[in-house]
């Protein structure tokens, strides 16, 4: 079980996680706890091929675009969940501004990522 202040340190990314998956599950979408996170996959008849992702982590809300996804992806995403106990809300900005300092330096965004380093290393693979 987590401590409680890591869910409320995560809270302000966790809140727009859940406003993100409110949608999808009322639209018919999957809702599920995993070891604390909500996971919300998408209904199966949404096509949500043109999203450049296929899963995303916002606090302790993991959403995908199927179950299959957050199945195949769960590990690594709560990777995202850890970091998100460890950087709280700020996660939301520390994640887009490392992307940002890699692309202005001529790196890969999203794969050079410490973030996404450390989610591969830690689980393996990557996207």
């Amino acid at each position: 079980m987590r401590h409680p202040l890591r869910y409320l340190w995560a809270a302000p990314a966790s809140a727009v996680g859940l406003l993100l998956a409110l949608p999808l599950w009322l639209a018919g979408g999957r809702a599920q706890r995993c070891a604390g996170v909500l996971e919300v996959a998408a209904p199966p008849w949404r096509h949500l091929a043109r999203l450049p992702f296929c899963a995303i982590t916002l606090g302790h809300v993991v959403l995908g675009v199927s179950p299959a996804v957050l199945a195949q992806w769960r590990q690594h995403e709560h990777v995202h969940v850890r970091q998100y106990e460890r950087w709280g809300g700020l996660m939301l900005l520390a994640y887009p501004a490392a992307s940002l300092w890699l692309w202005l330096r001529g790196k890969r965004p999203y794969l050079d990522n410490p973030f996404e380093r450390e989610a591969r290393g830690e689980h393996g693979g990557g996207r």
